[in-house]
């Protein structure tokens, strides 16, 4: 039903003047109503079987019980009369939104004696630019009762939706736990910016129960985190992430917790390297057999399937789901193991820079993980908030804004970098260390071994004219160890860069070697993301036209920003270890001459200042080779 807002330009001293009026006709209506029927007639008629409450139970009686308990018909009849008692009874229509604040809102044509009624609710309230009546979820009761009282009128509601209605009660049953927002370690909240620890008391605030849902480098992780060290006394945490971030949160966790890192557990199909970390790491291949008993332990959705029993059968009261976007395919295999999992947890944190809430039905099964008793119908769901595909069942989008104020009100909380921009350093570098298949790590070890027997002949070697040929032999070596090391992390960085398809945001990618040039342009045509390339190859008079489309087509996936995040791709046990080094202390170099203090471009704080186990020449490097490196626990500085 359509309502027209223009009558409600009024000030305030005319709406008071027609609340006034309303009394007087409603006192001389129950006048005549109270002499032309007696007293007893009067009670049968306002509560004849004509005559609905706004809340009912099974029985129709209106119960004091709270709002969790109660279920609202979608739309309702108050006050009505038969057919033919009800001739020349005005009728009044009332429609009830859930507001963006949380809030409900009352809509209807302006009708004094609605607006008499509607002042009696409390913490009720004209909200003047959008012509609405809001009133908190808690006083809906008392508006069924308010509406209900209305004599001498058809009184029709049109109320939230019973799916609504479910998750407003699911969410107001939820207990609150910002108290425990204290439990946090100063060395982390300290370094929280404001936004942040928004975040974290949000998902407190819910119950541990939350979609955390900021843009992409807006930092859930350190987030989650935070909140996981409020909950400290429901650990072990189980973590679910996408495989290229594994050791990441590993990484992040050792940084910023302080527990052991053997007791950080990292299930892979594979491992190679040195394992610097200290981590524990677990083999995925023997399935029922593997132990996951670590105080954190990062799995990734793929494994998650094989691991099902096992994680079923270990009781976690804390699961973090990142990029939570990973279950949108309900038929997904990853799905259908991981919601489980998540379901059990007594806490459950979503993290996802893309929700999908332009296809809400790839909501869906985050939403049930979430709150499996509100959201354990697909249809009621689909029939709701995706209709108008063209695609296929359920894959269109309605009552968008509904959805939007739902989510918002009882399971998600977005910000966006352009809305917290005032809060963010204008750059920030972090690692993001990336694991690599063990034929290609044996390969480069190979490499470095040969490479100390060179080192060693031309300290033997007393003749110039082999030192010579020597040195080239070794200036050969290492630029093979450059160009390996490139190729290998290629899987691990196309892994990686699916993660930010995902997130449908812009970006850049600078590479040197050109095998990793061409295969990361050959997997973006894959995937049909809209790229440009430039390289050496690239004529310089198209180079300004690339740039421009790179600025301003949507289609094409670049970004420039006042505040960027640069990810540097790294992996342990290769040259980046060298190379690292030597990039933190030219952006320190660089940061002392641009503004006077080497901070101003050095990594993010939640970051180590170079990557673990430090090195900073090839000699030391080649210890490892032989096994010569002790093998030290990496503590990250937290002041």
């Amino acid at each position: 039903m359509d309502f027209d807002d223009d009558d409600w330009g009024l000030s305030a001293e005319q709406l008071d003047s027609l609340e006034k009026d309303a009394y007087r006709k409603i006192a001389q209506q129950q006048q005549q109503l109270y002499s032309s029927s007696s007293s007893s007639d009067i009670t049968q008629q306002l509560h004849s079987n004509n005559t609905k409450p706004i809340f009912s139970s099974p029985s129709n009686k209106v119960e004091s019980s709270p709002i969790a308990t109660k279920v609202l018909s979608t739309s309702i009849i108050l006050n009505s009369k038969s057919d033919e008692s009800s001739k020349g009874v005005p009728k009044l229509s009332v429609k009830f939104l859930l507001h963006a604040s949380g809030n409900i809102a009352a809509k209807f044509s302006y009708d004094p004696v609605l607006v008499a009624a509607i002042r009696k609710i409390p913490r009720a309230s004209w909200n003047a630019k959008e012509r609405l009546w809001i009133f908190p979820v808690s006083s809906l009761l008392s508006a069924a009762k308010v509406f209900s009282e209305i004599s001498g009128f058809n009184v029709e509601v049109e109320n939230l939706d019973p799916l609504v209605q479910r998750a407003i009660s699911a969410a107001s049953a939820s207990p609150d736990l910002r108290d425990w927002y204290d439990k946090i370690p100063s060395y982390i909240e300290s370094k929280l910016l404001p936004f942040q620890r928004d975040g974290v008391r949000f998902v407190l605030q819910h119950g541990g129960r939350a979609l955390l849902a900021d843009e992409m480098g807006l930092g859930k992780t350190l987030q989650a985190i935070a909140v996981a060290a409020c909950l400290r006394d429901s650990w072990p945490v189980l973590i679910l992430a996408p495989s290229s971030l594994r050791l990441h949160w590993a990484s992040m966790i050792q940084q910023w917790l302080n527990i052991p890192s053997s007791d950080i557990l990292v299930v892979l199909s594979q491992w190679s390297g040195s394992n610097r970390g200290g981590f524990t790491i677990v083999s995925s291949n023997t399935k029922d057999n593997t132990r996951i008993d670590g105080l954190f332990n990062i799995i990734s959705y793929d494994v998650v399937p094989k691991l099902q029993n096992v994680l079923m059968a270990s009781e976690f009261k804390v699961v973090i789901a990142d990029e939570s976007h990973f279950m949108k395919n309900a038929q997904a295999k990853r799905t259908t193991a991981s919601l489980p999992v998540i379901k059990k947890a007594q806490y459950a944190i979503l993290l996802s820079g893309t929700p999908a809430l332009s296809r809400p039905i790839e909501l869906f099964k985050q939403l049930e993980a979430l709150y499996p008793g509100v959201y354990k119908n697909v249809h009621e769901y689909g029939n709701r908030y995706c209709k108008g595909g063209i695609f296929g069942v359920y894959q269109g989008a309605s009552n968008h804004e509904e959805l939007h104020n739902l989510m918002k009100a009882t399971v998600m909380i977005r910000r966006l970098k352009k809305d917290v921009l005032s809060e963010l350093p204008v750059k920030r570098r972090q690692q993001v260390f990336i694991d690599l298949a063990e034929k290609d790590m044996k390969k480069i070890n190979a490499l470095f071994r040969e490479l100390e027997v060179v080192k060693g002949k031309i300290k033997a070697c007393s003749s110039a004219e082999e030192v010579e040929s020597l040195k080239f032999s070794e200036k050969n070596l290492i630029n093979k160890i450059y160009t390996d090391s490139a190729e290998a992390k290629i899987p691990g960085v196309i892994d990686y860069l699916g993660t930010v398809i995902e997130a449908g945001c812009k970006f850049l990618i600078f590479a040197h070697h050109l095998p990793m040039i061409d295969s990361i342009h050959d997997f973006l045509l894959k995937k049909k993301v809209g790229s440009i390339r430039i390289d050496g190859s690239t004529p310089p008079a198209s180079r300004q036209a690339l740039v421009t489309d790179f600025q301003e087509k949507d289609a094409i996936k670049a970004a420039v920003v006042s505040s960027v995040n640069i990810y540097y791709l790294l992996a342990n046990d290769t040259v980046d270890d060298i190379i690292w080094d030597v990039v933190q202390s030219k952006l320190e170099n660089l940061g002392q001459v641009l503004d006077g203090h080497e901070d101003s471009l050095e990594v993010s704080v939640s970051q180590q200042r170079s990557s673990p186990g430090k090195q900073k020449t090839l000699d030391s490097f080649l210890k490892r080779c032989n096994g010569e490196e002790h093998q030290s626990k990496v503590k990250c500085p937290r002041q």
